[in-house]
């Protein structure tokens, strides 16, 4: 599953690498622990063009009789999405790219989990601020309450584990490549045509190494959670797998 992450990105360079207008309520950078049932920075199609939008993380579905689905509802499996009644629909004609600097996994170690930070391979020395970027496959709704007011909330996609992520946790959130943007948010696409893109992230696209214990408390919101852990074993070094 993808239960936190990361977006350290300024709005506008996140404007420039999608080729998005923005609206003026995005949410404040940097954020070193995104949490479900927060507002994320989303990117989807209105009026026939890319826009930066906020969405809160946990689907609502158009049906739901109240907000609290949402909360079981931060992740949709790749594989089921299109047979879902959660998802089905969203997949269909409501898909969305949440942008993020890396994310968060949990690795089991005895009695306790050791978490893991998870970003891109930086190619170069000093990259520029959408260099390390990722974009998270993700599902928007709209959900009408009782007194009418409109909430907008997401779900972000995760497939199987890559080689790299697999001994920490058997999913990862949907990664997608630039050159797929249009085709994921395309709404006149339908869920068949973009299917063949919800597949793991290639080996040697990311890093992933042991951080902080802190950033289980959505609280701890600084820079420090994504600094390695000094590495007290070999295994504890960051990881990075590249492609032969």
């Amino acid at each position: 599953m993808c239960g936190r992450f990361v977006l350290t990105t300024p709005a506008q360079a996140l404007a420039a690498h999608f080729q998005a207008s923005s609206s003026e309520n995005l949410l404040a950078l940097p954020r070193y622990n995104i949490a479900p049932s927060q507002d994320v920075v989303a990117v989807r199609i209105e009026h026939g063009r890319r826009r930066l939008v906020m969405l809160r993380w946990g689907l609502v579905p158009a049906w739901a009789r109240d907000a609290s689905i949402g909360n079981r509802m931060i992740n949709a499996r790749a594989e089921t999405a299109a047979e879902k009644p959660s998802f089905r629909h969203a997949l269909a004609q409501r898909r969305c790219i949440v942008p993020a600097s890396g994310f968060y996994e949990w690795k089991p170690q005895g009695r306790r989990k050791q978490p893991w930070y998870f970003r891109a391979v930086r190619h170069q020395a000093r990259s520029a601020p959408d260099d390390a970027l990722l974009a998270m496959a993700g599902l928007w709704e709209r959900w009408i309450a009782p007194d009418g007011q409109a909430l907008e909330s997401c779900a972000v996609l995760v497939t199987a584990a890559n080689a790299l992520v697999a001994p920490v946790h058997d999913r990862m959130p949907v990664l997608l490549a630039p050159q797929d943007y249009q085709r994921w948010l395309d709404p006149q696409l339908e869920a068949a045509a973009v299917e063949p893109l919800l597949v793991p992230a290639p080996d040697g696209a990311l890093v992933g190494y042991p951080v902080t214990t802190a950033v289980g408390d959505p609280k701890n919101d600084d820079p420090g959670n994504i600094e390695p852990l000094e590495a007290a074993s070999e295994q504890a070094a960051p990881q990075v797998l590249k492609l032969s």
